[in-house]
């Protein structure tokens, strides 16, 4: 009896399930490889079946339950695998977050309640293979649990191979899922032969006749994803916002025309989507972006450099140096330091996206003898855990100021924490915040500059739910209607909502963009675009469409 209770624990401690969308955890009736392995190896080394137990099983189950928790709550929560060897550099950077966004006693307590779940655990598995090395150094007891555990084998054999006994349930082995992770750090520390093959580059000799000369801003925006459409709970609380966003763009004289485009990334790992889209190369993998950081590809930010522009980052969520500017080779870098927000500070990513816009305007903007600007904008305001939300400022003459915000209003924005165990409300408040600090930009520009406003990835599956897809939607926002029309063309649809299926991957976007940006009106003149007198007319041929492979 005490050892079919020991087999049991045992078993559970491997083959329990994730509870959507919390870190919490279900048994289920699944059966574990892994145990049977263990089993027939105390049977097979029975005399010394105590010291492996006690030395070797216990610890090593310590380290399966973890990898076990790893594989079965990182999709729940974020979408995607956890990856070792990268994910971990960012989890100093996760937890200071996190530590923001909730109590101190909180964070304690989830501490202290990790060390003692470990203790747990050992403790746990030691007593239990105990009473199974008990069990197996007689001779009656070893001979049932090696056929238990040789049964088991075979089954799980003729169901992954042979596709047989289709109604025994087997949990995902845990080996199999920390194999996966030594395969991405050789991958990632392999000789150069070993680096993974990228795919070409688009044609970056195309010029921006058809922008003659506008600022073009490029904002990610962070965690945008279809869900914001897609799931009516959450796209019921944005649609006044949205509305203000499109009644904005209308009443400023200005369209839009929208699209899907699937991320390479999900829940996380912005900065693959914004690679992909900046150098028009797929990167859906840290190896393929350490690749192509140190290669010399060409990129929008080359591209519109090479004709005159000023290219900026806007950056307000960096807070450390960032070599990969040198690959980019912006002009400017505007990170958290440079922007010199001395605002309260609305959690972990600390200043306001309207803020950032605001300051970008006062710095590069407003100066009238300049040349025309890139400009790529990953924002933060959205970023999990999405708050608190500053408030909205509608005189943006007073965002710089150092007393942008009544009191009152701040003390109401950090009133209002995120709540890590449903993050949708919180992530609904954020995104409405964006919408309208969008909408407000735009009633501010005199000009006519072309925003192209794109979703990063999908938020974490904790908010877009479990099996959502990679699509993220893309806008573009301004006054040429004729470079709108050339996207209407290639897929997108008029208005702010786009419409599935994804026209393609986001670096596929990268081209479509250049085709767009450099068509002009047929029949139409450069002087009446930018002043030239050279007759110029656009050409017949269709743009480009992009689809998934």
């Amino acid at each position: 009896m005490a050892t079919t209770a020991a087999l049991i624990l045992l078993n559970a401690l491997l083959t329990f399930e994730n509870i959507w969308p919390t870190p919490a955890i279900r048994w289920t009736s699944a059966l574990s490889i892994e145990l049977a392995a263990g089993v027939l190896l105390l049977s097979v080394a029975h005399r010394r079946a105590r010291a492996l137990a006690r030395r070797v099983l216990a610890p090593l189950w310590v380290v399966l339950v973890a990898g076990h928790y790893l594989d079965v709550t990182a999709p729940g929560l974020y979408g995607r695998e956890f990856n070792l060897y990268w994910d971990s550099r960012h989890l100093g950077n996760g937890a200071a977050m996190l530590a923001r966004a909730a109590p101190w006693w909180l964070v304690a307590a989830a501490a202290a309640g990790a060390a003692v779940m470990v203790a747990v655990v050992y403790g746990l598995a030691r007593f239990a293979f105990h009473q199974v090395a008990t069990s197996v150094e007689h001779r009656r007891g070893r001979l049932a649990l090696a056929s238990l555990a040789a049964s088991v084998v075979l089954l799980f054999a003729g169901q992954r191979l042979a596709g047989l006994v289709p109604g025994v349930a087997f949990a995902s082995p845990v080996v199999p899922a920390y194999a996966r992770q030594v395969r991405f750090a050789l991958a990632m520390m392999g000789p150069a032969p070993a680096a993974p093959a990228l795919g070409p580059s688009p044609a970056f000799d195309t010029g921006l006749r058809g922008i003659s000369g506008a600022d073009v801003l490029v904002i990610f925006v962070e965690s945008y994803g279809a869900v914001t459409y897609q799931t009516p709970a959450i796209s019921a609380g944005l649609a006044a916002s949205r509305a203000e966003l499109e009644a904005a763009v209308h009443q400023t004289g200005r369209d839009v025309v929208s699209a899907y485009v699937e991320s390479p990334t999900f829940g996380g790992s912005s900065w693959l989507a914004h690679l992909s889209l900046l150098s028009g190369v797929e990167v859906r993998d840290q190896y393929a972006y350490s690749s192509l950081m140190a290669s010399s590809r060409e990129t929008l930010v080359t591209n519109f450099a090479r004709r005159g522009y000023r290219t900026v980052a806007l950056m307000p969520g960096m807070r450390q140096a960032w070599p990969e500017g040198a690959f980019y080779g912006f002009d400017a870098i505007a990170d958290r330091e440079h922007l010199a927000y001395r605002g309260p500070e609305f959690g972990w990513w600390a200043v306001p996206d309207q803020y950032a816009f605001a300051r970008l305007d006062a710095v590069e903007r407003r100066p009238r003898s300049r040349a025309p600007l890139f400009v790529v904008f990953p924002t933060s305001t959205t970023h999990a855990p999405f708050g608190p939300v500053p408030p909205y400022q509608p005189s943006w003459a007073r965002v710089l100021t150092e007393h942008a915000f009544d009191d009152a209003e701040v003390a109401r924005a950090m009133a209002v924490s995120p709540d890590l165990t449903n993050l949708r409300p919180s992530y609904v408040r954020a995104m409405a915040y964006e919408y309208t600090a969008l909408a407000g930009y735009l009633r501010e520009q005199a000009d006519d500059p072309v925003l192209v406003v794109i979703g990063d990835h999908q938020p974490p599956a904790a908010v877009s739910g479990k099996g959502a897809p990679w699509d993220v939607p893309v806008h573009v926002i301004g006054g040429r209607r004729h470079v709108l029309d050339r996207l209407r063309e290639a897929g997108f649809r008029q208005g702010l909502e786009p419409q599935s299926p994804a026209i393609g991957r986001m670096h596929q976007l990268t081209p479509l963009l250049l085709d767009a940006f450099d068509r002009v009106p047929e029949g139409r003149h450069l002087d009446a675009l930018n002043g030239s007198r050279v007759p110029l007319t656009a050409s017949a041929s269709r743009p480009p469409r992009i689809g998934k492979p």
